[in-house]
């Protein structure tokens, strides 16, 4: 798994297309940066920067693009809609893949000090970097914004985490720190400034104050207006979605403009956006209507439908979301990404993978997705119309199942490698030899994990496969065979598999553990696809 942090610097021109694409330059032309975004806004005279690396190239690109800034902005003649303090804002590192909030915080420390001691400005730490409570938010940091500098700098509170405690007025100051993924989302209003901001107030967790918080925890806000669209917006940072969710602060910003008579008109999201948090949306929206779509492009225009997120420019998935912009696997290119034609040549060549326990997820994701197929041709279907309800309940775990078993695909021959590689580690010292045998001993033990998780996925489908064989398109039934066979035989391929790795595991609590567990599920399958197979065999046309 490659690793990867994203940056998003926030730069105080939205304006000046020349410093615009200066700063952006910057970040491209910097080795192991990939720009993704770049999202500049008039009203608020502020442009977000999105792009992510390794955590060493994403520093190097931030210090990149701080130096542009540091050529072509100044903030002596800056105005904007947007909170601010410095012509670099805030510039807040995110774990994207294959790193935890601890290395981004280091990130953040590396960034601060270098763009400190080159640049002479104060720089403030943030969030998980913050070295006190007092500096966890970015708001409280940025009160009063720039025009406070000058006297703030002087309080020996607010002196700086690097830098000088000197105002210089062409920068200000600059924050910077490590945080999860937040999400700005704008929701439209046609309204006034004043309108917006109370319903921002209303929402956002800081409320009023200590004595009125907000309704919404993880959510900052704040209501302006945007001259070049004619509309208001309550904006929103979600500070961590799975907290309060995306749909959650449409909603609710919804039922406070109902009260005031207010039309929304739509939702704007600034920069990138996670999968999940669409998806999620999604789930709501399909929960509240009664809504069956299982296919995750589908699930995603309902989102941008529901939450008008093409009301102001065009919502193009991607080149929005940030799993579809940055897919995993580093240059090589996926087993499951392959045409079926080179896949099965790969399996044939003389390499150790992809072996049987790829070819072992391969079979059970088309069983599951033979299975899916059979309901949906029996969906939707006039003359099956009385089984609608139960295919809508059938379905969505053949659909599951068939995502979780293609990419156990590639998980296994990853697997497969990390032993390979735990092997070649030098075992000259005493102490190279035990780094090699813990690194061979995790090895293995994933190697287990990833065949048992296969076995795990396929009984779970059992009690469904019963039920869809009792009721299935007839026309299907060859089909709903194969799949229950499929089935079967990705079982046999992860009990083969678990058996082998497991032999060189030194835990026997956990070897004994392992191996009852998957005989067990070996002998459940050959028990349920028979039976399958039966209430298949006895239907008559």
């Amino acid at each position: 798994m490659s690793r990867l942090v994203e940056c998003v610097p926030n730069f105080s021109e939205g304006n000046n297309q020349e410093v615009i694409d200066a700063i952006s330059q910057a970040v491209a032309q910097t080795p192991g940066c990939v720009l993704l975004d770049v999202d500049a806004g008039p009203s608020t005279n502020r442009t977000v920067y999105t792009f992510v690396g390794r955590p060493e190239d994403v520093v190097e690109g931030a210090l990149n693009a701080a130096r542009a800034a540091f050529r072509l902005i100044d903030m002596s003649k800056h105005k904007g809609e947007h909170p601010r303090m410095g012509a670099l804002d805030v510039c807040p590192f995110i774990p994207v893949r294959g790193v935890g909030m601890e290395e981004c915080v280091l990130c953040a420390q590396a960034f601060g000090q270098r763009l400190a001691e080159e640049l002479g400005v104060p720089v403030y730490l943030y969030g998980e970097a913050a070295q006190m409570a007092s500096r966890r938010t970015l708001p409280a940091i940025r009160a009063g914004e720039y025009e406070a500098l000058p006297e703030k700098l002087k309080q020996a509170e607010w002196a700086p985490d690097f830098g000088p405690s000197s105002f210089v007025p062409s920068w200000g100051a600059t924050v910077t720190g490590a945080r999860k993924f937040l999400i700005a989302f704008n929701i439209n209003l046609l309204s006034t400034k004043e309108q917006a901001h109370r319903i921002a107030l209303n929402l956002r967790e800081q409320g009023r104050g200590k004595d009125q918080p907000g309704r919404l925890k993880k959510v900052q806000g704040i209501g302006w207006y945007l001259d070049e669209k004619n509309l208001a917006q309550v904006s929103t940072n979600l500070l961590d979605y799975e907290v309060t969710a995306l749909h959650t602060v449409y909603e609710e910003t919804c039922r406070e403009a109902q009260e005031l008579s207010l039309p929304v008109v739509g939702s704007q999201l600034v920069g990138l956006v996670p999968l999940k948090a669409l998806l999620d949306a999604a789930a709501f929206y399909c929960e509240k209507e009664n809504l069956f779509i299982l296919e995750e492009e589908h699930r995603i225009r309902l989102v941008v439908n529901r939450l008008g997120l093409d009301s102001l420019s065009p919502f193009n998935p991607k080149e929005r979301i940030i799993e579809y912009l940055v897919p995993d696997g580093g240059p090589e290119q996926s087993l499951v990404d392959k045409s079926l034609h080179a896949f099965v040549r790969e399996v044939g060549a003389r390499s150790a993978t992809p072996g049987g326990g790829s070819v072992a997820a391969a079979s059970a994701a088309m069983g599951a997705s033979l299975a899916c197929m059979a309901g949906l041709m029996t969906y939707g279907r006039r003359q099956f119309e009385h089984l609608d309800t139960a295919m809508r309940r059938l379905i969505p775990p053949f659909h599951a199942a068939s995502a979780r078993l293609t990419a156990l695909v590639d998980a296994d021959a990853q697997a497969f490698t990390a032993c390979l590689e735990a092997m070649k580690l030098p075992r000259s010292t005493p102490e190279e030899r035990d780094r090699r045998a813990a690194a061979l001993q995790k090895g293995l033990r994933q190697a287990v994990t990833v065949p048992l998780e296969l076995a795990e996925t396929v009984a779970s489908l059992w009690p469904v496969l019963r039920e869809l064989a009792l009721c299935v398109n007839l026309a299907c039934r060859s089909d709903l065979q194969v799949a229950a066979k499929a089935l079967e035989t990705g079982m046999f391929g992860a009990y083969f598999n678990v058996l082998i790795n497991l032999k060189d595991i030194s835990d026997d609590k956990f070897k004994d553990q392992i191996r009852q567990r998957i005989s067990s599920l070996l002998q459940e399958a050959k028990t349920q696809a028979a039976l399958v197979l039966d209430r298949l065999e006895e239907r008559q046309e």
